[in-house]
């Protein structure tokens, strides 16, 4: 029976369609900031305004000891939100978009993306210690499921669409197009080929386009330039250091990958999922205060932005103060995920990279200063390594901090220290803090990209040779009597004068032991008619795609300007033929 595929639609269409995703990504973006910074003030401050800076330390409010009670009662209408209509906008939000890539064709479910919204924005406005980018990325990948299945397309354009929804997510919030471009890559896309690469590079751009729109074009942290080592050649010690730092962050970063996977077990203990919530948010509101009160700052609340600003401009540079914000910040975020708050991983990481680098640095000042390492370029590399030790995403990593800083010198140690982020992390925890949760539910997804080599083969490459050329009106128990001697499996070509009537797998050793048995049964009866054609100079994808479109378990290779003629016939392909060729093409890869 031939298979209905979805229809395809052409470069162009889907790269305006990407286009067109980016765009609203990027009014997504700024709608969602405006929403955050309108909850934020209404929870902290009492005040109905949409004027918020992250960066900025939030002010002590009016509520005093009542502060504690506002993460609860976020927790409530979050709660409500997921559990009664959209369960998969619980967590970070990227787990679910690469389960649908991997696992649903690209399908999320439009709902998704506006109790995303509103959820999250919930979370963050009310201090859960949650990113903004997590469900930004969900959100804009939800936009382009959307649209991919209101449009007839094939899966992997749909897919597409969803990688650069992604992508123009992550790109419009931190306003960095390369580092939306990377994220995708690395770890949305399945395909890497001119038809998938400038649809997410269109919407990366349109999104960051319109985010500048709105936020200006400077960049996520400022950070004066008297205060980067990164102005002083690199010395052979300070590499080292960097070298020593990222090892130390992979061993943070596994700590954050077990931990909320643990943390979410843990909370899923408690069945009632209002409960659970709320009483994560109220350990969560109890060390806001304990903050308030001592410092008379909230330091883990929210995205954090605020405490990474002044690690960044040399304001805080205490190494025990920093250390123990990076703990905070760690807890802060494990009991607000673990108990259901909706938001994202990134800030967090970017905070406690942030910390403990700035602790690193600060500390190898204090105790004898290196030529091109400090506080501020510490804290910075910091970042960068516990972003790729924890999502497993080096170039990302590299590229996001290169261009929230705008320092080109930071580069070379953001490698090394991301490196060996990855390294360390991957020595403890195969999986990253979005595959665990993956992996936990039986969905294992690629960990690396390996160039598919196969596919890219011949046909006359791959084909079977030995195959055998018979009459349709050929009687099926003379056929096997006349190959029984050879035995073992044969593929029959069957010709119905010059046309190509189908194809035959059959065990030729069939008849021994049936000799007297007289079925009268030709094979054109029980030749396979479900089989398509190709050309010894195609290459096995085209021959893999016109197999699936039309159902067919084998092809038929005939000779370069052939019409498909019986005596054009060269070899035939099966499934079992392109499984090894898969075979073939993994050997080198598989020590």
């Amino acid at each position: 029976m031939k298979i209905r595929l979805p229809q395809r639609i052409g470069l162009v269409r889907l790269s305006l369609l990407a286009l067109v995703v980016g765009l609203v990504a990027g009014v997504g973006a700024v709608v969602f900031r405006a929403l955050i910074g309108l909850l934020h003030n209404i929870a902290f401050l009492g005040l109905f305004s949409t004027n918020y800076d992250a960066s900025l330390f939030t002010p002590p409010g009016r509520w005093g000891v009542f502060i504690i009670l506002v993460p609860v009662l976020g927790s409530i209408l979050v709660t409500f939100l997921i559990t009664k209509f959209a369960p998969e906008a619980r967590g970070h939000g990227v787990p679910e978009v690469m389960d649908a890539i991997y696992y649903r064709e690209g399908v999320i479910r439009p709902v998704v993306a506006i109790v995303k919204s509103v959820a999250s924005a919930i979370s963050i406005g009310t201090g859960a210690a949650v990113g903004r980018e997590g469900p930004i990325i969900q959100i804009g990948a939800a936009l382009g499921s959307t649209l991919g299945q209101i449009i007839r397309m094939e899966p992997w354009q749909r897919i597409t669409l969803v990688a650069a929804g992604a992508g123009a997510g992550i790109a419009a919030t931190f306003n960095t197009p390369i580092g939306g471009v990377m994220f995708a890559i690395e770890l949305m896309m399945p395909e890497l080929s001119a038809r998938t690469f400038l649809p997410v590079a269109l919407a990366t751009g349109a999104a960051t386009f319109v985010g500048r729109i709105f936020f200006g074009i400077h960049p996520a942290f400022a950070i004066p330039a008297t205060l980067l080592s990164s102005s002083h050649q690199a010395t052979l010690a300070a590499l080292l250091l960097f070298a020593l730092l990222g090892a130390l962050i992979g061993i943070a970063a596994t700590a954050f990958v077990r931990g909320l996977s643990l943390a979410e077990d843990v909370f899923e203990r408690i069945d009632n999922p209002y409960l659970r919530h709320a009483l994560g948010m109220f350990a969560l509101g109890l060390l806001l205060y304990a903050f308030l009160a001592l410092s008379g700052r909230y330091y883990v609340e929210g995205v954090g932005y605020a405490t990474i600003q002044a690690i960044l401009t040399g304001n805080l540079e205490i190494p025990a103060l920093l250390l123990l914000l990076s703990v905070a910040k760690l807890a802060a975020t494990l009991m607000s995920l673990g108990s259901g708050a909706s938001g994202g991983i990134f800030s967090p990481s970017l905070f406690m990279g942030a910390s403990l680098g700035g602790a690193f640095g600060a500390l190898v000042t204090a105790v004898h200063p290196i030529d091109g390492f400090g506080t501020t370029t510490a804290a910075i590399i910091g970042m960068a390594a516990m972003v790729g030790g924890g999502t497993g995403a080096a170039m990302t990593a590299v590229t996001m901090i290169f261009e929230m800083t705008r320092d080109y010198d930071l580069v070379m140690p953001s490698i090394i220290a991301v490196a060996l982020a990855i390294g360390v992390r991957r020595l403890l925890s195969q999986e990253n803090i979005y595959t665990i949760k993956l992996v936990g539910r039986g969905h294992k997804v690629p960990k690396a990209m390996h160039a598919n080599m196969f596919l890219i083969r011949s046909a006359s490459e791959v084909m079977e040779r030995d195959f055998i050329l018979a009459p349709a009106d050929a009687d099926l128990d003379e056929f096997l009597r006349q190959h029984g001697a050879s035995g073992g499996m044969k593929y029959v070509v069957v010709a119905n004068n010059n046309h190509i009537a189908g194809v035959l797998r059959i065990n030729t050793g069939l008849r021994r032991g049936l000799e007297s048995a007289h079925a009268k049964v030709r094979l054109g009866d029980v030749a396979n008619r479900t089989f398509t054609l190709a050309r010894e100079g195609d290459v096995v994808f085209d021959v893999v795609r016109r197999m699936s479109r039309r159902g067919a378990a084998m092809a038929v290779v005939t000779t370069t300007n052939a019409r498909g003629r019986p005596s054009q016939i060269v070899g035939v392909i099966s499934k079992e033929h392109i499984a090894d060729s898969v075979s073939d093409s993994i050997r080198p890869f598989a020590g």
